[in-house]
């Protein structure tokens, strides 16, 4: 199994994104990405505490033996460990109050990816034929659109597109989603802030996906976002092969 990543700062002053992946000693892989949010270098904070805590939290907390739902636990437990810490400092720093973070986490191990979201940081699934948008956002709109208030053509142009109703750090206990996903040998599994998924179409990502290794992708995928983000771009890729 084999993991990369990247980040860029696009047009923005700073790059409040984070992105972390390992492999562990049993093969298993670890991919962590955070799209802080807050003023000045409060969201790149909230990202950065974030991850830490959490790719800690893994590691250390993490055993060969664990079944499934252990796995879940520990990353459910991370999650709400980071929105703890980050939450405390908000409330502590009157320069951070308000900051919070998306986070998206894969764990693949033995063909199976553990996912755990909070906010609109996306992972994806592709292969050859087709591309699953695996997690689900939790953003104003995708609320709307549930419910029957809008279409999917006005998801696009929606003044509130970019309002998220769930993050880590924002209040004092999250609602963390748990996805679990079987990863065929010629799928590759993809996390992305919305640097890349509110300006570039499944379409063209699935294309980039699907064209050489992952560490070609993911310079090929920042490079598509530039011309046309407005944000911070961060991505991490998993593949089998």
């Amino acid at each position: 199994m084999k993991v990369t990543s990247a980040t860029n700062i696009g047009p923005r002053k700073e790059n409040q994104d984070r992105v972390y992946t390992t492999t562990l000693p049993d093969g298993s892989v670890l991919a962590i990405l955070c799209d802080g949010m807050g003023g000045e270098n409060a969201g790149g904070f909230a990202s950065e505490t974030a991850v830490n805590i959490i790719k800690k939290r893994m590691i250390f907390g993490y055993s060969e033996n664990f079944d499934s739902n252990s796995i879940r636990n520990v990353l459910i437990s991370s999650v709400s460990a980071a929105n703890a810490a980050v939450f405390a400092a908000s409330v502590e720093d009157e320069d951070k109050k308000g900051m919070g973070t998306t986070c998206v986490i894969a764990f693949v191990r033995n063909g199976v990816a553990h996912i755990v979201n909070v906010g609109d940081s996306r992972a994806y699934f592709i292969t050859k034929n087709v591309m699953e948008q695996i997690t689900k956002d939790h953003t104003v709109v995708r609320f709307l659109l549930d419910s029957g208030e809008i279409s999917e053509e006005e998801v696009k142009t929606h003044p509130q597109r970019n309002y998220i109703t769930r993050a880590v750090g924002t209040a004092s206990v999250v609602d963390i989603d748990y996805f679990e996903k079987n990863i065929v040998d010629d799928g590759k599994l993809l996390l992305c802030s919305d640097g890349l998924s509110s300006y570039c179409s499944d379409d063209e990502i699935f294309t980039v996906v699907n064209n050489g290794n992952i560490e070609q992708n993911a310079v090929d995928l920042i490079n598509l976002a530039l011309p046309k983000t407005r944000d911070n771009i961060s991505i991490a890729l998993i593949s089998n092969l």
